[in-house]
């Protein structure tokens, strides 16, 4: 198979199959998915951290065109500041007076505050969905021009953590008033900017082989980013034993996922 079909393929999974899943989740009642999110956050946590330590971070320093470490640091700490600043100007948008809408962990309890922005909200979720999944599909392209086994592991935990954003995006449109046909066409829709990214990214990238390693570096400084400051801070307001070492589990199920995925294929 042609490196351009692994791309395309396993765009639509990063991007359409996690809309899917996250849709079929909807026919579950709240309290089933109130149960079931925090165990897919937990384990998309874990493949986020093995994508980036496992993979995204050792091939970028492995790449053939050598770059100084130093310089991989540098990256690495301008894409967490990057991101924290974007995250940042997405929650000075939704502010209102002192009342903000934050991406919550916990899927099931994004609400907006507001009746008379509803409509507002659904199209920004949309929009930022959009721009989020097109550049999914650069780091997927990345990851597979540098290597398929590492292009299929970036897939997989982009896949992951993209289903209960996903599950929370449309308890949000539907909160917006969307009905769940439209919905679920427009989510489609915006899923299929990964594979536009990912497309882009292919042919601007043969001619900027050299540029590589650094994408990496942004897109493991992605992941860790969504996982420690966006997804971890959730799990913290359960602190029985239990809990914990349920959480546990599941992170570690999360990494054994990714690490057995780069073994078997390598």
């Amino acid at each position: 198979m042609s490196l351009l079909f692994w791309i395309i393929t396993f765009s639509l999974l990063g991007g359409l199959a996690s809309v899917v899943l996250a849709a079929s989740f909807l026919m579950l009642s709240e309290k089933a998915r109130q149960v079931t999110v925090p165990y897919l956050v937990s384990f998309a946590i874990g493949a986020l951290l093995g994508a980036s330590f496992l993979g995204l971070l050792p091939h970028a320093l492995e790449h053939h065109y050598r770059i100084d470490p130093h310089d991989i640091g540098l990256t690495f700490l301008l894409g967490i500041l990057t991101f924290f600043i974007l995250e940042k100007l997405v929650l000075w948008r939704h502010c209102h007076h002192d009342q903000c809408d934050g991406h919550l962990p916990d899927a099931e309890t994004q609400t907006h505050s507001h009746t008379q922005s509803k409509s507002a909200a659904g199209s920004l979720i949309l929009i930022g969905d959009t721009i989020h999944n097109f550049v999914d599909g650069i780091l997927i392209a990345a990851a597979f021009m540098t290597d398929i086994h590492l292009g299929v592991v970036t897939a997989l935990a982009i896949a992951a953590h993209e289903i209960p954003q996903e599950l929370g995006d449309f308890v949000i449109l539907l909160h917006s008033g969307f009905s769940r046909t439209k919905a679920l066409l427009y989510n489609v829709l915006s899923s299929l900017g990964t594979v536009v990214g990912a497309l882009l990214a292919y042919f601007a990238l043969n001619e900027m082989q050299y540029i590589l390693p650094y994408i990496l570096v942004i897109a493991a400084s992605s992941f860790i980013y969504v996982a420690v400051a966006d997804l971890i801070p959730g799990l913290h307001t359960k602190v029985k034993p239990s809990e914990t070492l349920q959480q546990v589990s599941l992170i570690t199920l999360g990494i054994l996922f990714i690490f057995i995925t780069h073994s078997t294929l390598h």
